[in-house]
């Protein structure tokens, strides 16, 4: 794989302190396809052995993603990952942007209480898709938020759009906070992102370098964190999982990859080059 000079030079700076890096990823769209039943999200086939291999040559590998963290280990084959790691390698899950947690050595889940206002939010929730002409959009249950999907649906774009204001509304009534994606709105606890995920994992490992890699709106807040703690000296490469449903990562990313299958492609190649060292 080609990288452009400016992305290059910033791949080496990070290969250099390659044990000291915490490589951040998200889930859909990034290691596993999007697809029309989330519940169907499985992580690429190529995904676990190239996770193990690059656990092996970094500070941590951390999965942050707005999925539960219960359902990422599974979707992703988590389990067996850890169960390839070498001595002293280690996977992180930061689920539901952060709320969650799970980790490769204790293998136990962390999770607080369902936010205030979400059942109230479900509640009202079924009139609010039916009074868009959205009544048939798939909602799915995170435990700790409520995912829109309007995917499904004959324009969902259009659907999305719709909805949107009307979501926005009714979860600021329910002291809850919106999250926009990939044709899904997501109704959650606010003040926790990926941001902070990933500055909390960078914190807590003691990471000299970061890579983040992700596809879509959620990701925006760790590539900007990522891009603050490179000002602050870190070196840092940011990773775009390019799809032709979104291009606002693509605009700041320094590397744009062919989906899951690119990013893996680089992972691996990340993996290869630092044990070469």
């Amino acid at each position: 794989m080609d990288l452009p000079e400016q992305a290059r030079a910033r791949y080496d700076a990070l290969l250099a302190v390659a044990d000291r890096t915490v490589v951040g990823l998200d889930f859909d769209g990034t290691l596993a396809p999007i697809v029309d039943d989330p519940a169907q999200a499985h992580v690429h086939p190529d995904g676990p052995a190239v996770l193990a291999r690059l656990a092996a040559q970094v500070r941590a590998v951390a999965i942050i993603t707005g999925r539960p963290a219960r359902q990422v280990v599974e979707l992703g084959r988590l389990d067996d990952v850890a169960d390839r790691l070498s001595p002293g390698a280690e996977l992180l899950v930061r689920g539901q942007y952060g709320h969650e947690q799970w980790d490769s050595t204790t293998r136990e889940f962390r999770s607080p209480d369902v936010p205030p206002g979400l059942a109230a939010f479900a509640d009202e929730l079924p009139d609010l898709l039916a009074a868009e002409d959205a009544a048939d959009a798939f909602v799915e249950d995170k435990g700790l938020a409520l995912a829109v999907h309007t995917r499904r649906l004959d324009a969902p774009a259009d659907a999305f759009a719709r909805l949107e204001p009307r979501l926005a509304d009714a979860a600021e009534r329910h002291g809850l906070g919106l999250e926009p994606g990939k044709f899904v709105l997501e109704v959650r606890s606010p003040g926790m992102h990926k941001g902070h995920a990933l500055r909390e994992v960078v914190a807590t490992t003691g990471a000299g370098g970061v890579l983040f890699g992700g596809d879509d709106l959620g990701d925006l807040e760790a590539f900007e964190a990522a891009r603050a703690l490179g000002e602050q000296g870190l070196p840092t490469l940011l990773v775009c999982s390019g799809s032709v449903e979104e291009q606002a990562l693509a605009d700041v990313a320094d590397v744009v990859v062919p989906g899951p299958q690119g990013m893996l492609d680089l992972l691996r190649r990340l993996a290869a080059d630092a044990a070469a060292r």
